[in-house]
């Protein structure tokens, strides 16, 4: 595989497409009471169950209420379909050839809202997140991955803690491959995509060659 086209070239490219189906693990889970009063579904993983790359983000958005119900986050019970962040890391994935080889989730999967405005999210808290991995878990021994692409500080301190292992500076992690042993697999940090724009540059990178890094570090560990 090589990395995309940049958006120069005539051919834009193609649409992801967003899931139809879940991967459900335990029907109405119930571990953080804090979640399920305010989640309207758990956003479990999607994609193909033996895919290449397993795509980690933070937890889902609350969704928008005025979109189509199967595009709305945290409406669809969809891990990364929301409109901003879940189409954005599909895309990426789509232009660097791993659109069809990706299975998406979150490491916690229900919308943890902000107790002063329900319609906005909170960080996840240490206890959700442990309460969550388990499923984390789950998913990437179903799947044996040859990557996780841990999308932010969030995911990617999940995914350590599976190692016992803890997160100093999520930035200086970013596009450098972790070997995680007890996971058999190797874990990749990137920018979460709604801080993407502000951060890219202060890594050095312009986005073309930002999403080509990702491209090679992908085809490095997958090929």
């Amino acid at each position: 595989m090589s990395p995309s086209p940049s958006e120069s070239d005539s051919t834009p490219p193609r649409e992801p497409p967003f899931p139809t189906t879940r991967n459900v693990l335990q029907p109405n889970c119930q571990r953080c009471p804090a979640l399920v009063e305010h989640r309207e579904c758990i956003s479990w993983g999607t994609g193909p169950l033996d895919a290449s790359v397993l795509v980690v983000g933070e937890a889902p958005g609350a969704g928008i209420p005025e979109a189509d119900r199967w595009q709305g986050g945290n409406w669809t019970g969809k891990a990364y379909t929301s409109r901003h962040s879940g189409r954005r890391i599909r895309r990426m994935l789509e232009r660097v050839d791993y659109g069809d080889d990706a299975y998406y989730t979150n490491a916690v999967k229900c919308f943890p809202a902000d107790p002063d405005d329900p319609t906005s999210n909170r960080e996840p808290t240490p206890e959700e997140r442990t309460n969550c991995r388990t499923h984390l878990l789950t998913e990437i021994e179903t799947i044996d991955p040859d990557v996780v692409l841990a999308t932010g500080k969030h995911a990617t301190t999940s995914v350590l803690a599976a190692e016992d292992r803890e997160l100093e500076r999520f930035i200086e992690t970013v596009l450098e491959p972790v070997r995680c042993e007890r996971l058999e697999t190797t874990l990749v940090p990137i920018l979460h995509p709604s801080y993407q724009d502000v951060w890219i540059g202060r890594l050095g990178y312009e986005p073309e060659a930002y999403l080509a890094a990702i491209g090679e570090t992908l085809e490095d560990l997958c090929g």
